[in-house]
């Protein structure tokens, strides 16, 4: 068996240093007497597993900048982020360095490069590549079945049962548990 990536064995650096991202979806929520998509978007911690859950309002590169906005702004600097070769992936990331080097004023431009970050997409022929991150999909959906059972959400709702199901998710254990009372916990 080969040796796992660096990104996923860097116990000194913080959480969500190096993530993998996915959109999944989508959802039908109530918006007045109509129903309109909204997408979930999964950023997974390549090194704990823990997980970070946004909602998207489309598929397009404004939902995925303002997304990865939101991540960063909560969960802190991101130093390498992988995904798959969907097209508001890359197109984000094609604007953000396109934005970094159009700013001319020096100050924006130095705290826009603290930001940057280095992104790197798996191969278009290797589906496993991202199964890091297709793994939380499943356990993100498999929660939000038992809760929802075909609801109708509103924005706020939706909101709120990811952010119910990431802790869910992030509450479990990382190692197996043993029901011995006599073992060692690790």
């Amino acid at each position: 068996m080969a040796d796992l990536p660096t990104s996923r064995i860097t116990p000194d650096e913080p959480p969500f240093t190096r993530v993998g991202v996915d959109f999944f979806g989508p959802f039908n929520v109530k918006q007045g007497r109509s129903l309109v998509k909204r997408y979930g978007v999964v950023f997974t911690c390549f090194a704990i597993r823990a997980v970070h859950l946004e909602v998207a309002h489309a598929l397009d590169t404004d939902s995925c900048i303002n997304a990865l906005r939101r991540f960063i702004a909560r969960r802190g600097q991101v130093g390498e982020i992988w995904s798959d070769n969907g097209t508001n992936l890359v197109a984000t990331d094609r604007e953000l360095k396109r934005s970094i080097q159009e700013w001319n004023d020096s100050k924006i431009r130095s705290e826009m490069l603290q930001v940057n970050v280095d992104w790197k997409y798996s191969p278009p022929t290797g589906s496993h590549y991202g199964g890091v991150w297709e793994r939380q999909i499943r356990t993100v959906r498999q929660i939000l079945n038992v809760l929802l059972r075909s609801q109708t959400l509103s924005d706020e709702s939706l909101q709120t049962f990811l952010c119910e199901v990431e802790a869910t998710i992030n509450s479990r254990p990382l190692t197996t548990v043993s029901l011995d009372l006599n073992d060692v916990e690790p």
